[in-house]
C-alpha cells in the first residue's frame, strides 16, 4: 500500500484536531474503590469475611514535585470523575496520533530553500531557529 500523500496527511491532522477539540473536560489519574477495617475489635468489620467499611472512592494522580496526591470523592461525583479520567485517555491517544501524523508530514514535506515562503518548519521570523537574538552572557571558565 502506498504512503499517504502530503495533502492526505494534512487532512488527517485536521480531522484529528477537530476530534481533539471535542474531547471536553478531562483530568489525569484514576479512581479507586476502597474498603477498610477500622480496627475496633467489636465492630462488624472485624469479622473474618467482612469486607470492611466502604466503599470509599479516591481519585489519585501524580503531581509534579509532590508525588502522588489524592482526594476522596463524594458519592455524587464518582461517575463524573470517572468520565473525566476516561476522556484524558482519549486526549492522550489523540495527542499521540497527532504527533505521529505530524512527523509523517515533516518527512513528506519537501526540503525548501531557506527563507522560502512555504517553509513551515520554523515559526520564528526570518526562518531562524532557536536563540534569543542576543549574545550569551555565560562567562569563560576560569583559567
Amino acid at each position: 500500500m502506498a504512503e499517504p500523500s502530503l495533502p492526505e496527511l494534512e487532512a488527517e491532522r485536521d480531522r484529528l484536531y477537530v476530534q481533539l477539540s471535542a474531547v471536553g473536560d478531562f483530568r489525569r489519574g484514576s479512581v479507586s474503590e476502597n474498603y477498610r477495617k477500622c480496627g475496633k475489635p467489636g465492630c462488624a468489620c472485624a469479622q473474618p469475611d467482612h469486607p470492611g467499611h466502604g466503599p470509599r472512592f479516591l481519585w489519585t494522580r501524580t503531581a509534579r514535585g509532590r508525588g502522588t496526591v489524592g482526594r476522596q470523592l463524594a458519592a455524587g461525583e464518582v461517575e463524573k470523575v470517572r468520565r473525566e479520567v476516561a476522556r484524558h485517555a482519549e486526549f492522550t491517544s489523540l495527542a499521540e496520533r497527532i504527533a505521529e501524523v505530524s512527523e509523517a508530514i515533516c518527512e513528506a514535506r519537501p526540503v525548501s530553500p531557506p527563507g522560502a515562503a512555504d517553509d513551515r518548519s520554523s515559526s520564528l521570523p526570518g526562518g531562524e531557529k532557536g536563540g534569543s537574538g542576543t549574545r550569551s552572557r555565560r562567562r569563560s571558565p576560569p583559567r
